[in-house]
């Protein structure tokens, strides 16, 4: 009979600030901050042939244009440091959370029973450190739900197969 269904109003939620969330490898600011720098020498550079006139000579609105690009080097640089520290993950027993941000910060938990597969990305720079990124999907979205940069490779394995063994079995 249709009578026996209940939903009941629930009161008490878990703590998810007791969760002991791990930092992310310190040799992945390194990473980050070389894709900046490597962005900005880009951009450096096109304004230096956008503004190029003669031989030797600049524009008179040059110097702006560096002094921009050198004043948001500076803000992107402190808030990608800051936002640094703020990279954490946590791997449970039913799911894997990973939290980010200083300005706009986010807290995403995926549970195991919702994880279609998992990769492990590698770029040149990330290669040169040792380090790669665990990107996590799930089921309906062509995009990784989860994505954690910079985990020691060996790390990310080993997560990896933990998330394998618990969606398999």
């Amino acid at each position: 009979m249709i009578d026996s269904f209940q939903n009941i109003e629930v009161t008490s939620f878990p703590d998810i600030t007791k969760i002991d969330f791990k930092s992310i490898n310190n040799k992945y600011l390194r990473v980050i901050i070389i894709n900046i720098s490597l962005v900005f020498v880009a951009l450096f550079v096109a304004a230096f042939f956008i503004n190029y006139k003669d031989l030797f000579e600049l524009s008179e609105y040059s110097i702006w244009i560096y002094l921009i690009i050198a004043i948001l080097l500076v803000i992107i640089f402190t808030i990608k440091i800051i936002g640094f520290k703020k990279r954490k993950y946590a791997v449970r027993e039913k799911d894997i959370s990973y939290k980010k941000g200083v300005f706009f910060r986010s807290l995403t938990t995926v549970p195991f029973n919702r994880i279609q597969h998992v990769e492990i990305d590698q770029g040149p720079i990330s290669r040169f450190f040792g380090l790669v990124s665990l990107s996590v999907f799930t089921a309906g979205d062509s995009s990784d739900d989860l994505k954690i940069s910079g985990l020691l490779k060996e790390e990310a394995q080993q997560i990896k197969e933990f998330i394998s063994n618990k969606i398999d079995g």
